[in-house]
C-alpha cells in the first residue's frame, strides 16, 4: 500500500472525529443562542430557529450517511462489529425521535426552559453515542476500505 493510499484510509477515522466535533460545536452554538435569549425572550427567535434547524439537519444527515454507506461496509469487512453497529443504529433511531421532539418544541414556540430541556437530552445522548462510536470504530476506520464520498458516508457540515 502506497503512502497516498494509507493517508486516504486514515482519513475515515479523522473525518469521523472532525464531524463529531463540528456537531458538538453546532449544538453548543444552538444552546448558547437559546441561553442568550433569556427566560423572558420569545423562544422562537430567527437565530434560534436557524441554529436548531441547522443542527438537526446536520446530525440527521450524519446518521443517515453512516447507516447507508459506512456501517454496511464495516459490517461486511468486520462481522464481529455487527452487534456494536446495531446498537449505534438504535441510537440513531432514538436520537431522531429526540430531534423530532426538539423540532416540535421549536415549532410550537415552547419556552426557553422547555427548549433547553430538549437540547440537554439530545446533548447527553449524542455525547454518549459519539464516544461509544469512536471507541468502537476508530481502529476499524483507520484501515477501512471504503470507496465513497466522505459527505455521503458522514454527512455534509
Amino acid at each position: 500500500m502506497g503512502e497516498g493510499e494509507k493517508t486516504r484510509l486514515l482519513t475515515w477515522s479523522r473525518e469521523l472525529r472532525t464531524v463529531h466535533e463540528r456537531l458538538r460545536e453546532a449544538l453548543h452554538v444552538t444552546r448558547t443562542a437559546l441561553a442568550q435569549g433569556g427566560d423572558a425572550a420569545p423562544p422562537a427567535t430567527r437565530d434560534l430557529l436557524l441554529h436548531c434547524h441547522g443542527f438537526c439537519t446536520a446530525l440527521t444527515g450524519h446518521h443517515e450517511g453512516e447507516d447507508r454507506e459506512l456501517f454496511p461496509s464495516i459490517a461486511q469487512q468486520h462481522p464481529h462489529l455487527r452487534g456494536a453497529l446495531l446498537l449505534l443504529q438504535q441510537d440513531h433511531s432514538m436520537i431522531a425521535h429526540l430531534l423530532a421532539g426538539s423540532r416540535a418544541a421549536v415549532d410550537r414556540s415552547a419556552t426557553p426552559v422547555e427548549l433547553d430541556r430538549h437540547l440537554e437530552g439530545v446533548a447527553a445522548i449524542v455525547e454518549s453515542h459519539f464516544r461509544y462510536e469512536e471507541r468502537q470504530l476508530t481502529a476499524v476506520l483507520e484501515a477501512l476500505d471504503l470507496d465513497a464520498d466522505v459527505h455521503d458516508a458522514l454527512g455534509r457540515l
